[in-house]
């Protein structure tokens, strides 16, 4: 999976297409991210203990990797590409300009 934790990415399908986000999870055996602020369900908890207070918490559900795309800061949504560099590590770019993200 070429997505990591804190890249900021756009949604490109679904209810929440257009918004820009960071990656608070990674889920690679499953194909799957979860971005902040984005597909969230409400989650009902009761409360447990004197101190924890229930009620209805909104919670970001994972979606797709293929419904987000990278955003480069030069060309704004952009596909992932990969090269050596000098010191022979592999390094992501943007495939738009070529520079690294």
């Amino acid at each position: 999976m070429k997505l990591k934790k804190g890249d900021t990415v756009m949604v490109i399908s679904g209810k929440d297409a257009g918004v820009e986000s960071q990656i608070t999870r990674v889920f690679p055996s499953e194909g799957k991210v979860q971005v902040e602020g984005v597909n969230t369900a409400k989650r009902h908890t009761r409360p447990a203990g004197q101190t924890m207070q229930g009620g209805i918490i909104d919670k970001d559900m994972p979606i797709d990797a293929s419904n987000v795309m990278i955003v480069c800061e030069k060309d704004g949504a952009t596909r992932i590409g990969h090269k050596i560099d000098d010191d022979g590590n592999k390094v992501r770019v943007c495939v738009k300009c070529g520079s690294e993200l």
